[in-house]
């Protein structure tokens, strides 16, 4: 950027000029200046003559100031006019005071007061209250909640200090009133505000007076005469001080700061204390302090430091460190000023920085003065030299701004910026808009990445002010941008070829003059290197693209909101960034389709296109560039961007350019209804990959499911798996209860198994019968199924009883699948072909003993048997299989049945060991039928023993014999016995219960048993 000259900043501009000397003949001794919201300025300039001049200059607003060049130099709007002019006295006037709420001026000369109009068309009226005044200051409040009521304080001092006899005296003959006219305070009058209270420096003493009008002072007819100026003085207080000669004074809230040649001091009002706040050097310039009406502080000057204290006497806020030693201090808002060898300096207050000089006159322009309007407001700055009258007039904050904007001092501008808000002086919608205009002036000098930086921090910025910058007027979006220029201070919108070339062209420019010896605002670096085209075109559009990224998360108008959509799009393509091309195409946007979808076509970014088509629901059109991209991939039109990779690097995750347009087609597909679309695209989706074609098939996705009957037309003969994988999720997870469906996914596994039986059997009678079926295994796990055919074939013919047997057997009658058959025979019901398979064909004896054990009779046992030993077609007796059925399950056959069935070719020790192993267990089996039959028997008689004992016992009832509940005489009275020997009569036997007795115990709860009752095995 280019370097800041501090010095660049215009606050003060020349207002007007008024020469004294056709109406005075001396020179100037003191000024001030009064001013009012609608009234002229007014301006007091006071002489060495003794003399009082009225001058006055009518108002300009900002706007007129701020118009044109020729408004500002319009002499006419700045004339200052000689009003009047009084005579004080023959002596310098010294002081002018503007008592600006009452309308009143205090003039002080030749060590006396007087009072008199703001317009000076009264007679002066001098105060008699004191004389031989040095100096003279108004009480200034910062805040009523920390300031005292001063006349209360005061007025109990009096009362309680005995100043002299003779004013005790006065007190009370006069009440208050003096033989010379002059009035002491009354301490029982109540006065209303601390407005019109004065500290006045009178040789070593500080007089408190107050100055009252009217029925708020005790006056004699005299005082208020004819000329209306009724006010006078009442004493407050009198402060002695040890020093002499106060030159300058000032009275902030409850503190008197005075100023002598030996240093400055301070007294509290309240304390009654007085304390050095330091002392000046011997070679000192005479003391000069300023009250800093904003802030509420006070300047002390010592030669050319100015040191802000507060109305503690503590200095606060640093120092200020002047050029030159002050002949005069003003205060300007935030700025202090000072004159001084016929220059005026402006100083900020808190940096301590010169921010402006203005030459006024030459070295030997004399002693000059300043002064401004009280309360920290002004905006007006009157400078008096020996015979002039010089006002300037405070810049409006706009014209600052915009005169550092045009001088490219950008970081003086955002500061003075960041100091108007800070001081409250700037609102928000101010200071987005010199954002926004900082950004504009940063993008025509090519600082792009400033530019949006301002760009974010305005809230009042709309992104379609951005859009003449990517696209050409007219256009869809011309009528959205605002057509505010700002200040005019920068060109207005182009595309950013144009201001890429403009800047580039000035930057040219600006190599040439500077060879030349002329200065220029082009930034320095620029000139010792001129950037490239390309780089700075690049740069443009990537700090384009970041602030229209940001305000896509904003809260925008819809058709705002498309443009920065479709822009972001534009600008990704110029940068060629197909990732974020895509990304935002695929993500949830407001493109315009209808301005994208040409660019893009030409531009060859297909997939763009189809991810914009897709996320606008133009599902047609992204299947179809989907299915150009995969045929020209298929191709070779396509590089795959798999590959550029090797052998090693293939094993990734990588897709290739097919499987991608698939990938991407299949997700429209998933989430279409559209049935007619699924299957035009089925099939070539089908023929990258298999699984995806499964997947658009059994979407849950979509709102309505497609018909089974046209997608199983649809799907090819060759697609066996898809059709396999499709009618399983028809019966799994749609729980179809459709008999053909079942049927046909039946017939489908069976042909499949049927195939694959057959191509393992030719690859067994091949010479390398055994590699083959590993790669055939190998192959027919990579499918769609993790598991084998025949293993899915066998869950589902045994799972489902909807699907037709009989054809299935049909279709595999002549194949090897007899574990296949066996399921259907047994679906069928056809027992002894079952029992054939298993026992014969698979020789499983487990599992045809399982299914004896399902049938459940012991001739299943014996028909298995029966095929052991004769299995007929010349094959051998399965002898093992036999012994083994009847060592498992002998006991569930008849010995005769077996002898009778057993071969004579059968061994003998096989056949013995079998046939006693058999009679032993059926000799067993009868011994313990007999001993479990005696046993039982046992038991039933020791029951009905212990019944008869039971039912047998005798009770002897005598007459002593009492009742276990009530215990009464039971004597010929009816009773009853519970089981645990209780005897009850029988009225506490109704109120017990049958099953309660009287020690509480619930006998069906609690049952009572007697070693009697029970059977020991």
């Amino acid at each position: 950027m280019v370097k800041y000259d501090l010095m660049a900043r215009t606050v003060l501009e020349p207002l007007s000029t008024f020469d004294i000397s056709a109406h005075s003949r001396t020179s100037i001794r003191s000024i001030a200046v009064s001013s009012g919201h609608d009234s002229p300025t007014l301006i007091y300039i006071g002489t060495y003559s003794g003399s009082l001049l009225l001058l006055a200059t009518n108002s300009v607003s900002a706007s007129n100031r701020a118009a044109t060049p020729d408004d500002r130099d319009d002499d006419s709007k700045r004339k200052i006019s000689f009003m009047r002019s009084v005579s004080v006295g023959d002596s310098p006037v010294e002081t002018v005071l503007v008592l600006g709420e009452m309308g009143k001026l205090l003039v002080l000369c030749d060590g006396s007061l007087f009072l008199t109009d703001s317009l000076l068309d009264q007679q002066l009226k001098k105060l008699s209250l004191v004389k031989g005044v040095s100096a003279i200051a108004k009480r200034i409040i910062s805040d009523e909640s920390c300031s005292s009521d001063i006349l209360s304080i005061l007025a109990t001092t009096t009362n309680s200090e005995s100043s002299s006899a003779s004013l005790r005296i006065l007190q009370k003959l006069g009440g208050g009133v003096r033989a010379n006219g002059v009035k002491t305070r009354d301490s029982t009058q109540q006065v209303e505000g601390n407005c019109n209270v004065f500290a006045v420096a009178v040789g070593k003493k500080i007089v408190l007076v107050e100055l009252v009008f009217g029925s708020d002072s005790r006056t004699v007819k005299h005082e208020g005469g004819a000329s209306g100026l009724n006010g006078s003085f009442v004493m407050l207080k009198e402060i002695q001080s040890s020093v002499e000669g106060v030159k300058t004074i000032a009275w902030l809230n409850d503190s008197i700061i005075f100023g002598t040649m030996m240093g400055y001091s301070l007294f509290s009002c309240v304390t009654g204390q007085s304390e050095v706040i330091f002392s000046l050097p011997d070679s000192s310039r005479s003391p000069l302090l300023k009250v800093l009406w904003k802030e509420k502080k006070v300047l002390l000057l010592v030669d050319n430091v100015g040191v802000v204290v507060n109305d503690h006497g503590q200095p606060v806020d640093g120092s200020l460190v002047f050029r030159g030693h002050p002949q005069s201090v003003g205060e300007l808002s935030s700025y202090v000023v000072i004159v001084r060898d016929g220059k005026l300096e402006l100083y900020h207050k808190k940096s301590g920085s010169c921010v402006q000089t203005v030459v006024y006159g030459g070295e030997g322009v004399g002693p000059c003065l300043i002064a401004g309007e009280e309360g920290g407001d002004s905006k007006l700055i009157t400078i008096a030299t020996s015979t002039k009258v010089i006002c300037y007039h405070k810049v409006p904050y706009e014209e600052q701004i915009k005169d550092l904007l045009r001088k490219k001092n950008f970081k003086e501008a955002m500061a003075l910026v960041e100091e108007l808000k800070c001081e409250g002086e700037l609102r928000n919608d101010m200071l987005s808009f010199v954002h926004a205009q900082v950004g504009f002036l940063l993008l025509f000098d090519l600082h792009f990445k400033e530019a949006v930086d301002h760009f974010l921090q305005s809230e009042t910025m709309q992104p379609s002010e951005l859009f003449p910058f990517i696209l050409r007027d007219p256009n869809r979006w011309s009528l959205l941008v605002p057509r505010n220029r700002y200040w005019g201070l920068h060109p207005p919108p182009a595309p950013l070829e144009d201001v890429v070339d403009d800047g580039l062209t000035a930057i040219q420019r600006a190599v040439f003059l500077k060879k030349a010896g002329v200065d220029t605002v082009v930034d320095e670096n620029f000139l010792l290197n001129p950037p490239n085209r390309a780089e700075v075109l690049e740069l443009a559009i990537k700090s384009i693209i970041r602030y229209l990224e940001i305000s896509r998360v904003k809260e925008l108008p819809l058709l705002v909101r498309e443009g920065v959509d479709t822009l972001l799009m534009y600008l990704y393509r110029a940068l060629n960034n197909v990732d974020d091309m895509e990304a935002l195409a695929s993500s949830e946007n407001n493109c315009i389709v209808e301005e994208l979808e040409t660019l893009l076509d030409e531009s060859g970014h297909l997939r763009t296109l189809a991810f914009l088509y897709a996320s606008k629901g133009m599902s047609s059109k992204a299947l179809s560039i989907w299915r150009i991209l995969d045929r020209n991939y298929s191709s070779g039109l396509w590089k795959d961007p798999a590959e550029d990779n090797d052998v090693q690097s293939s094993a990734t995750n990588i897709l290739s350019g097919r499987e991608t347009a698939a990938t991407e087609a299949s997700k429209i597909l998933e989430e279409s209804s559209d049935q007619v679309l699924v299957l035009q695209h089925l099939g070539w989706i089908s023929d990258v990959n298999p699984i995806l074609a499964v997947q658009v098939l059994t979407s849950e996705k979509r709102a309505d499911q497609l018909s089974p009957d046209e997608v199983i037309a649809a799907i090819g003969p060759k697609k066996v798996e898809i059709l396999q994988r499709y009618l399983q999720w028809l019966i799994e997870d749609q729980d179809s209860m459709d008999t053909n469906i079942h049927t046909l996914y039946a017939l489908s596994l069976a042909k499949s198994a049927t195939e694959t039986i057959e191509l393992e059997s030719s690859f067994q009678d091949s010479d390398d019968g055994r590699i083959e079926v590993t790669r055939f295994a190998n192959s027919e796990r990579s499918t769609i199924f993790q598991s084998p055919v025949r293993e899915r074939l066998q869950i589902f013919l045994q799972s489902s009883d909807l699907y037709d047997p009989d054809e299935v057997l049909v279709l595999i009658e002549g194949s090897e699948l007899w574990l296949e058959k066996a399921i259907l025979y047994r679906k069928l019901g056809q027992e002894s072909l079952v029992l054939q398979i298993l026992a014969l064909k698979l020789e499983d004896s487990e599992a045809a003993e399982h299914y004896c054990a399902e049938i459940g009779r012991p001739d299943a046992y014996m028909q298995l048997l029966d095929m052991y030993l004769d299995p007929q077609n010349g094959k051998e007796p399965m002898f093992n299989a036999a012994v083994r059925l009847l060592h498992n399950h002998g006991e569930s056959l008849d010995p005769l049945q077996v002898l009778e069935a057993l071969s004579a070719d059968m061994p003998l020790q096989l056949a013995s060991d079998t046939i006693l192993r058999m009679l032993r267990a059926r000799v067993h089996h009868h011994h313990q039928g007999k001993i479990v039959h005696n046993l039982s028997r046992a038991v039933y008689v020791d029951a009905r023993l212990a019944r008869w004992e039971e039912r047998s016992r005798n009770l002897q009832i005598s007459d002593e014999s009492l009742c276990d509940s009530c215990h009464a005489r039971l004597g010929t009275k009816l009773f009853a016995m519970y089981p645990d020997d209780t005897v009850v009569c029988y009225k506490c036997y109704r109120r017990q219960g049958e099953s309660t007795s009287v020690s509480g115990r619930d006998f069906k709860q609690d049952i009572l048993f007697k070693p009697g009752w029970l059977v020991i095995h």
